[in-house]
């Protein structure tokens, strides 16, 4: 096995201590979706790369087709899948023993497909490093565990506690309610180490059964991947313990939405943050990144906010943010800067949905503050007091979200043309899906009342 020196020390302890039998060969699709084949480990290691029709970034969350192929029509053409092996990580929920590998994909003349989230996200990258810049990370997870729900038209309820009760609401930050689901908790600390994941802290947010996972900041792409990761490790642990994980942005309604608060800094090439000066001031550059988030994010909602459910989250007064807003240690205003030392000096976008697709969402706000560094954008005047006072300044839907998408050519240079073309298509595809389902509510009020 010549390629277990180039996995991670986590993985190789894996493979050393269980009986290797299976490798999973993943890639996100648009929604985030793990889609791929699970080849055998003998077989796995003969192969250098494997294939799939390019038509897995045309489907919708329901699995139908966005027609997004382009002028040469819907032929599925084969794309090149080459492993990453750093991205090695184990399934320590499967019977046998079996590693993921994220793999990268490349259309056959060797070329990175241009709409495959991780290409996206390694673009935006690329253009900071261009600049001397590297881009720091730090996403903030949120999510439900909830009752096991298989009937879609009932609604989605709190999960039953060790109490005997459901998880109450209304209890953030309580010890209580994080032992009141202790063992899916033990879980998913349990199979974060065994996955060579480090978690910076598990609290409990203020909706039922609401819990928040914070990372250690790093690597764009390397956070990416482990929200990628940890999306399927937090459903497998639930699974554990016969409840549900969701990470739909508002899944239960009267209780707060859940997000993917995402921290950014940027080092220079000594490894600087230039957002902190040499006295330890703020600097032009820690603006006009502010300045770019608030000119840009508009335009980006639709990537961070992906489903016609995301826009429920967007509720005044409601633990989300509804402005472009920024305030010092202020969770009202959309952007915040935390309090930190200067050299940890940093900018937290607060408006993304957990249901988003973390390479996705990474780089459109990266992007924004690209944009902002590039074309030295100054931002508004800081927010003081409760920011739930200023105007709106969210889309108040996904339609309305991809008009705003659609006409961001500034924002189409940075993620790709290629790759807005496909996302617009495949989104507007799912909201023509969406409309033809008729709701309880309009059974209720408009069956008998119009």
């Amino acid at each position: 096995m010549t390629w277990i020196n180039s996995i991670p020390t986590a993985a190789q302890t894996y493979v050393e201590n269980n009986r290797l039998d299976e490798v999973e060969c993943v890639i996100a699709d648009l929604p985030g979706i793990a889609r791929g084949k699970a080849v055998p480990a003998s077989k796995w290691e003969k192969q250098g790369h494997f294939h799939l029709p390019n038509s897995i970034f045309f489907q919708t969350i329901t699995g139908d087709w966005g027609e997004a192929a382009g002028p040469d029509g819907f032929l599925e053409p084969d794309m090149v899948l080459k492993p990453d092996l750093s991205t090695a990580t184990a399934a320590p929920w499967a019977e046998d023993g079996t590693l993921q590998v994220i793999h990268d994909a490349f259309d056959q003349k060797g070329r990175p497909v241009p709409f495959a989230p991780r290409n996206v996200l390694r673009r935006v990258v690329d253009l900071y490093k261009a600049e001397g810049w590297t881009p720091v990370v730090a996403p903030e997870m949120e999510f439900y565990l909830v009752a096991r729900n298989i009937d879609p038209a009932k609604a989605i309820e709190p999960m039953m506690g060790r109490t005997g009760r459901p998880a109450a609401g209304r209890q953030a930050y309580s010890m209580s309610a994080v032992d009141d689901y202790g063992p899916v908790i033990d879980d998913i600390y349990e199979f974060a180490e065994i996955q060579g994941f480090e978690i910076d802290g598990i609290a409990q947010e203020g909706g039922a059964g609401q819990l928040e996972i914070n990372l250690r900041h790093g690597n764009p792409v390397k956070l990416a991947d482990e929200v990628f990761y940890f999306k399927r490790l937090i459903r497998e642990a639930a699974l554990k313990h016969d409840c549900f994980a969701t990470f739909m942005a508002k899944p239960i309604e009267g209780e707060p939405g859940s997000a993917m608060h995402v921290h950014h800094s940027v080092l220079d090439e000594k490894g600087r943050n230039i957002f902190t000066g040499p006295q330890g001031g703020e600097t032009d550059a820690f603006f006009h990144f502010i300045g770019g988030l608030q000119e840009h994010m508009p335009s980006v909602i639709a990537v961070i906010a992906p489903y016609v459910n995301s826009y429920r989250r967007y509720v005044r007064d409601h633990a989300a943010p509804i402005n472009l807003e920024w305030g010092r240690d202020n969770r009202t205003t959309g952007i915040r800067i935390p309090v930190s030392p200067p050299e940890a000096r940093r900018v937290e976008n607060r408006l993304a949905g957990m249901d988003c697709n973390p390479y996705l969402c990474i780089a459109a706000s990266l992007a924004c503050g690209y944009l902002g560094l590039k074309n030295e954008i100054r931002p508004d005047k800081r927010w003081r007091g409760d920011a739930y006072e200023s105007e709106d300044e969210i889309p108040q839907g996904l339609y309305a979200a991809l008009d705003l998408f659609d006409e961001a050519t500034d924002i189409h240079a940075v993620l790709g043309p290629d790759f807005a073309r496909v996302y617009s298509i495949v989104k507007r595809a799912e909201y023509n899906e969406f409309l033809q389902v008729i709701s309880p509510w309009e059974r209720e009020h408009l069956l008998l009342n119009v």
